[in-house]
This record gives structure tokens, C-alpha cells and sequence, in this order.
């Protein structure tokens, strides 16, 4: 990989208590680290380096690194800044974690919770009639029930919704980029398949 392929790749950003608040370039990442105002965290044993301690680890053979006239230094996988300690709020993502989150795992109409495999995403104004993807027009419902509307508003069914469709009021903070993640961030970061943002 050339160095401006590493500089580009992504380092992830934890807040001072350790908590991963977004991504960066490893470009941006090492000058952070330069100035003081972050340190690396090494991946295999949770080590924080500043600028000079980080820069003289050796880099192993097979490892990508960023070479400067005088320094082969390792790329920062993850950094830790040392003066921001909160965490930013961002405008929470319609997604299927968030809608499992927000219904409970549980059917809106039974009120039965059969597990994550038995539940579907119901559009209470079908999206065959101009129901869209919002907050407001998306419930959990078990197989069973999902069936039984069909293609119907609740009460052309005969069914009623068990609670209002509501916008939660927990907020998303982290913002990580889909695709496969780094194995050192993994206990930062959760899976991101229930964060892809649903289609409208």
C-alpha cells in the first residue's frame, strides 16, 4: 500500500472516558497525536503512547506503516483524545437495531415477542398506498400478524396498534463507517448490520 493509501485509511476516535465517538484518517490521527492533543491506544495490550513512545515501536515486517526521512512509524489503529470528554449528539439514524430497540422486540398488535427472526417490519400505511419508512409508519410485527394485514391500514384489518409510533428520545453518538471493521475495534464498536439506515 503506498503512504498515501495508509494516511487515507480510517483510525478510530474515543473520547477521554474511552468511549468511540467517530473516525478520522490516519493522517489527521498522527497529527493529533503530534500536537498532544490525542494518544494511541496499541490494540494488542491497550497501551497509551504519546508521539515519542508511539514512534519508537518497532513495526513489524508484514505491517503497513507511515514512513517519514528519518521513521518508519506504526499506523494508530485507535486513538484517544486527552482533552474531549463528551459525546457528540447526532440525530438518531432510522434503523432496524434502533426500530427492535424502540418496539422492545415485541409485535405492536399481540404484543408477543417470538424472537428476532419472527418479527418483520410493518409499514402501518402499507408502502404500496404511499406508506413510507419514518418513525412514524414502521412497527414491529410477529409473522402472524404481519400476515393477517397484509396489505391494509390496522383498521381495514380489524387490528390496533398496542402503542403510538414514536421517534425515541435515546440519540445515536457514534458514527462508524459501514464495511468490514478493524479486529481492534471491536471492543469499541458494535457489529454494524442493525445500523444500516433503512430505505425511505
Amino acid at each position: 500500500m503506498t503512504d498515501a493509501g495508509v494516511l487515507s485509511q480510517p483510525t478510530l476516535v474515543l473520547n477521554k472516558s474511552w468511549y468511540a465517538i467517530s473516525t478520522t484518517t490516519v493522517q489527521r490521527a498522527l497529527c493529533l497525536l503530534f500536537t498532544e492533543a490525542a494518544k494511541v491506544i496499541r490494540p494488542e495490550t491497550f497501551e497509551v503512547h504519546g508521539f515519542r513512545s508511539w514512534s519508537d515501536l518497532a513495526v513489524p515486517p508484514d505491517e503497513p506503516c507511515v514512513r517519514t526521512v528519518k521513521l518508519r512509524i506504526r499506523v494508530p489503529e485507535i486513538i484517544l483524545l486527552t482533552r474531549y470528554d463528551r459525546v457528540p449528539r447526532r440525530t438518531l439514524p432510522f434503523t432496524r437495531r434502533n426500530l427492535f430497540r424502540r418496539d422492545n422486540n415485541t409485535c405492536q398488535y399481540c404484543g408477543g415477542r417470538p424472537g428476532t427472526s419472527w418479527l418483520t417490519i410493518d409499514h402501518i400505511i402499507p408502502r404500496s398506498r404511499g406508506g413510507r419508512s419514518t418513525w412514524h409508519n414502521c412497527v414491529l410485527a410477529c409473522v402472524p400478524c404481519n400476515r393477517k394485514k397484509a396489505n391494509r391500514t390496522p383498521a381495514e384489518a380489524g387490528m390496533r396498534l398496542l402503542t403510538e409510533p414514536v421517534v425515541p428520545q435515546w440519540m445515536q453518538t457514534a458514527e462508524i463507517p459501514l464495511g468490514r471493521i478493524p479486529q481492534s475495534w471491536e471492543k469499541f464498536v458494535n457489529e454494524q448490520y442493525w445500523n444500516v439506515p433503512l430505505e425511505p
